[in-house]
Parts: C-alpha cells; structure tokens; sequence
C-alpha cells in the first residue's frame, strides 16, 4: 500500500510542507478518532477536481463504519459536495441529513486543514490543504455519559484548531509513540487556570495508585502534583508546564513506586487559551523493563569489551612465546594462532561500541586487513592488499567466522602465493538481496589448476564457511598466474541465524 507521502504527492497539488504537516495530524490521528467516538478520514484535493483518502483512524471506543480499507479512494458522490463546500470556503461543514452508508445511518462533518506556516507566528496559509471527515454512527439512540459528553467537546474543540491551523502545534517537542498516553488510558480536563474540570475513571486510578487519595475535580492540578512529590529532589523541568496545560509537552511522575506519564494538549479557541487536555498513563512497568533492557544491552557490551581484552592478551602472549621461540615451525604456528585470535577479538571490540548485535563487516575487515602487513613483513614480502565493493551489516553470529576465514585466505595468498616476492591481494565484495559473494586474488604463483591445499588454514576455511555459515567456497588458478577463490553466502541462513 502507498504511504501517506506518496499518496499526497501523487495528486499534484501539495508542497513538501503540506505533506509534514499532514504527517504531524496524522501522528495524533487515533487520539481525534477515541475522542469523537467515530471514524475519521483524511481527504486531499486531486488534479481532477475530486478528493482521495490518504489516512483513516477506526476509533477503538465505538464500532467502526468503514470495515474496508477506503484509503487510496476517491470520494462518494454523497460526500464530495459537503467536503467541496469545506476545502473551497474554509469552513466546517455538517451534513444536513443523516448520510447511510451500509444501512447505517451516520452524520458527516468536514474540518477544513489549515497548515501554520511557522511555529513563532499566527498566519496560516491562504486555504486549506486538505480536508478532515468525522463519520459519526446515530444508529443507537440514547443518552450519552459525562465522560462521552467530556470527550466529544474535547474532539469538536481539536477540530476547531485544525480548520484554524492551531492544532497540532509546531511549537511540541518530538517524543517517542511508545508508551504515549491515549484517551482511553486516562483523560484531564483543565479550565484555563489548571483546574481538574473532569477526571475519567482511568486517569483518577492513575493518580490513586500514586498515592492521592480523592477527587480530582475541582482542585489544581499543579497542586495535586506538588503533594505526590513531596520533597523529591529530581524533577521533570517540564512537568510544571504540562500539569498546568500550558505547553504540548509529555513529563513523567514518579511517586511511590509508580510512573505515569503525562501528555498535555493545550485548547485554543481561535489563539485564546481555554483550558487543556492531559492525557495519562500507567507506564510503571514499561519503565521497568526499559531499564532492564538498557542495563542489559549494558551489560552486554561489557562483556564484549571483556572478550576483546582477553582475546588481545591472549594474541599477547602468543606473539612474545612465537619471538621467544627456537624452531620456525613452532613460530610459524605460534604467529598464525595469534593472529586468528586478534581476528576474533575485532568482531568482539566493534560489538562493544553498540547497542545492536549487528556489525558493519566493513569496518571489522578493515581493521582485520592491518594484520597482513604483519604476515608480509615476517615473509619477506612487501604486498598491496586492496578492497572492493561493500559487506554491508552482519549478525554477530556471521561476522565472527567470516572474519576468521578471510583472514586465512588473505594470509594463504601472502604466505603460499606472495612468499619473497611483491605482489597484490584483492578482496572484492558483491553484497545481494538474497547473498553475499566474495572474491579473494592475488597475482601469486597460483596452485596447479584442480588442486587445493589440505593444510590447518584450508580446513578451518572450509569449516567456518561450509560449516557454520552454510556457504560454498571454490579454489581455481587464474588465468596467467595468481589464485582466486570465491567465497557464496546465502542470506536466508544468516537471517535464521540473527
């Protein structure tokens, strides 16, 4: 399905400031559907003089009338007169009779979109941007409660900002969605001084679990707050802000063991403040395990960091037994072991910078490729090792043993390929959807056509690569001189292995 940008885009006659603002409405889109208890469809104009539905919100406190996605559709003859009406003379639009959609009767309202063209100033622009329906379902006739009465008023005064182009406010920060506060959580209705004028039953329990114990209607929310805290010494600067519905900010309150997270939404009626709504949510226990992931993903870098020290000890102590040593053949051994340690302990060192388990393989390899300097000086050779094309992101799981099998390649072509003469190592890299391919040359003296080594570095190449990466790896003489191997690694299994 297209998305909201290229849906607007499509139609020709939004600029890229329309398409953020339309964004921001949309960010609060569920909030306006629970509020009014109805659906609400998001309408911009087309070249052809029609309009089509680029967003709709089912609301979660009534039944929907819209069991079909209708975004991407043009709208219904019945409607597009009313929605014409609205988007031509800026003004909010009631249908004048009951609208059955389904033979379900529904009443229509359309809020014309106003964008405001900067945070610090009032001006809007000239006409609307787009166009905002409310279907409202009139099939159950009854009395409604105070709290479907408080939130109605509060939907028809959000709506009224938009056709004016106060609501959503540039001037609130950006927040995380997750764990923000929805009018089912719990709603605040302010007056203009801060007074609670209605507290649903969620939000009343919220502030109960707090420790308040009473109303909170009828008292200042500042002041409720105020005696929750006590004489807590860390408080959220922004809180004083929010609790009086001054600012479009979110702050949380800690009392007791319990955390709850406040949204305020100041209402405007045409610029003049007239009161507020604060949004609240119990979020205790997601602050709970926010704090056990950070202490975890802590943790866990420690623990890499760790790894990687031990590992360059142990590197460490290979390298002074391997200059301590007497026999070449033990030295040789000695030195290869190192440096398959130090390989292993760059994947480790990389993991304990982030937070993710994934590695970009092309910084790991780079440093890696320093190792070969160390193999060519210890055999008199002087190469010019080179890389191509890009590994991209890896799994821990992939990068460790893929880092180990390139670094005896790379080592084979210096040592087998390059002994006492000069010459190149290329390490090209061929990332796709679906594998990645990797190719390892050297202008050495090449192998027999057919024939590979059986030596402690080809079998631990073709265990790490055959084996734990679920790849191919092929040996073959390229023509003239030098060895090439290639080196294919499906995705699929790496995917299974992250």
């Amino acid at each position: 399905m297209p998305t909201l940008s290229e849906l607007v885009i499509a139609q020709g006659r939004s600029c890229d400031a329309d398409v953020e603002w339309l964004h921001l409405l949309v960010g609060d889109w569920q909030l306006l559907a629970d509020l009014s208890f109805a659906d609400i469809v998001l309408w911009v104009p087309s070249a052809d003089g029609s309009f089509v539905a680029v967003a709709h919100a089912r609301p979660s406190s009534a039944a929907t009338l819209f069991y079909r996605d209708i975004i991407g559709q043009h709208a219904r003859e019945e409607w597009l007169d009313q929605i014409t009406r609205c988007f031509n003379d800026s003004a909010i639009v009631d249908s004048a009779e009951p609208d059955w959609y389904e033979d379900t009767p529904t009443r229509v309202r359309a809020i014309p979109v106003l964008r405001r063209l900067t945070a610090s100033s009032t001006k809007t622009t000239d006409g609307p941007i787009a166009v905002v329906t409310r279907h409202s379902n009139v099939d159950e006739l009854r009395t409604p409660s105070r709290q479907e009465l408080t939130f109605n008023t509060s939907a028809n005064d959000l709506f009224g900002m938009i056709a004016v182009g106060d609501f959503p406010d540039l001037g609130a920060p950006a927040g995380p969605r997750r764990g923000a506060p929805r009018a089912s959580d719990g709603l605040l209705r302010l007056d203009v001084d801060g007074v609670v004028t209605f507290a649903s039953p969620n939000g009343l329990s919220a502030f109960n679990r707090m420790g308040f114990d009473g109303e909170l209607e009828r008292r200042s929310l500042a002041e409720v707050t105020t005696d929750l805290l006590g004489a807590q010494l860390e408080v959220d600067e922004s809180l004083p802000l929010v609790v009086t519905g001054r600012a479009p900010w979110r702050a949380d309150i800690d009392a007791r063991g319990v955390t709850v997270t406040l949204r305020s939404i100041p209402l405007r009626d045409h610029g003049q403040r007239i009161g507020a709504i604060v949004l609240c949510r119990d979020v205790t226990e997601m602050r709970h395990q926010e704090r056990e992931l950070i202490t975890k993903d802590a943790t866990i870098r420690e623990i890499h960091h760790r790894v990687k020290n031990n590992l360059q000890t142990v590197a460490s102590l290979l390298r002074i037994q391997a200059r301590r040593t007497h026999s070449d053949e033990a030295r040789d051994a000695l030195q290869q072991a190192m440096r398959r340690v130090a390989a292993i302990a760059v994947v480790h060192d990389t993991l304990s910078t982030g937070l993710s388990q994934n590695v970009d393989f092309d910084d790991v390899f780079d440093s890696v490729l320093k190792l070969v300097t160390e193999v060519a000086a210890s055999h008199n050779t002087t190469v010019h090792p080179k890389k191509t094309g890009e590994f991209g992101v890896l799994p821990s799981e992939a990068a460790t043993p893929l880092a180990l099998g390139l670094t005896e390649l790379v080592t084979n072509a210096v040592e087998h390929g390059l002994d006492g003469r000069d010459g190149e190592v290329e390490i090209v890299a061929h990332r796709f959807d679906d594998h990645l391919e990797v190719e390892v040359r050297d202008n050495g003296r090449g192998l027999p056509e057919g024939q590979v080594g059986s030596g402690l570095g080809t079998q631990i190449v073709r265990t790490l690569i055959q084996g734990e990466l679920g790849g191919t790896i092929d040996w073959h003489t390229l023509v003239g001189s030098g060895t090439e191997v290639t080196i294919f690694i499906p995705f699929r299994w790496l995917t299974a292995a992250a």
